[in-house]
Order: C-alpha cells, then structure tokens, then sequence
C-alpha cells in the first residue's frame, strides 16, 4: 500500500496538545494522528458499513445531518 502525505492547517494550541497526548502515549504527532484516524474510520464504518474504495458513499442514509432549529 503507498503511504500518501498531507498537510493539515492546526491551531498552534491544539498542535501542542496533540503533541502532549502522543508523548504520553508513546508516540511521535504523526504517528498519533494515523491512531486517531484509524479509529474514526473504524466507528464510521462500524455506524454505517465497510467502505468501499471507488463507490460512492449514499449520504442520505449514511450522514447524520444536523438537526434544524
């Protein structure tokens, strides 16, 4: 499997956080990001399905839309 880069935009606070909870665990940002991103595709797919890659996903029944005021 090809591992992909990306970028992301985070607040200097929150980056620094994030840095405490992964020295905590044992692990460098990066790595404690990949943990986090792991388990919420796991709770997605365990809420709504596997994903298929190159299907889409039916967002009518598969996103929770935020409720109207």
């Amino acid at each position: 499997m090809a591992v992909k880069s990306v970028s992301i935009r985070i607040e200097e606070e929150m980056l620094q956080k994030i840095a405490c909870v992964a020295d905590y665990e044992g692990r460098s940002v990066n790595s404690h990001i990949l943990v986090l991103v792991r388990d919420s595709v796991k709770k997605f797919e365990e809420d709504n399905g596997k994903i298929t890659i190159g299907q889409p996903i039916d967002r009518d029944e598969n996103v929770k839309r935020a409720a109207k005021k």
